[in-house]
C-alpha cells in the first residue's frame, strides 16, 4: 500500500512538531526547510492538520504552529484514514465506462479490507512517539533559529 504525497507531508509536519524541542512555535517556512518540502505544500498540510484539530496556529509576527493536545495523541492509522480521499482502492473503470466484471467481482471489497488492515496495523503508532533524539537531531539543528 502506498500513501499519498500529501499524507507523507502531513506526517512529516506532525513528526517534526512532535520532536523534542523547547521552541514552542515553529513557522511553516521553517518546517518546509526542515522536511525538504515546498512551502506551499507544507502550508496546505498545516491547514488540513488544523482542520483536524491536530495543530494550533498562532497568527502574527511571533506566530507559528505547534501540536495540539489531540495532535500529541493522534495515531498514524487515524490520520491516514482522514487524509485518504479515495473512495475505492481500485477505480473499477475502463475508458468505455464501468468495468464489465464489476457485478461479480470480489477484488474491490478485498482491496478495501486490505486497506483497512494497513491502517489498523498503524493504529497503535502514536505520531508524537515516532521522532527519537538521534533521528530528529540533524533535522532539528535548523530549528534553533527563526528567520525574521
Amino acid at each position: 500500500m502506498r500513501i499519498s504525497a500529501f499524507s507523507d507531508v502531513c506526517l512529516r509536519v506532525m513528526m517534526l512538531l512532535a520532536a523534542p524541542t523547547d521552541l514552542g512555535l515553529t513557522t511553516a517556512r521553517v518546517i518546509a526547510e526542515q522536511v525538504g518540502t515546498p512551502y506551499n505544500h507544507v502550508s496546505k498540510a498545516v491547514i488540513r492538520l488544523r482542520e483536524l484539530g491536530l495543530v494550533e496556529v498562532v497568527r502574527g509576527r511571533s506566530g507559528g504552529v505547534r501540536l495540539s493536545a489531540q495532535g500529541r495523541q493522534a495515531t498514524v492509522g487515524w490520520l491516514l484514514r482522514r487524509l485518504d480521499t479515495r473512495t475505492d482502492v481500485a477505480a473499477c473503470e475502463t475508458p468505455h465506462g464501468p468495468c464489465p466484471l464489476l457485478a461479480g467481482c470480489g477484488l474491490r471489497s478485498a482491496l478495501g479490507r486490505a486497506r483497512e488492515a494497513f491502517y489498523a496495523e498503524l493504529d497503535p503508532l502514536v505520531i508524537a512517539s515516532l521522532p527519537h533524539g538521534s533521528l530528529a537531531g540533524p533535522v532539528l539543528v535548523g530549528l534553533t533559529t527563526r528567520p525574521r
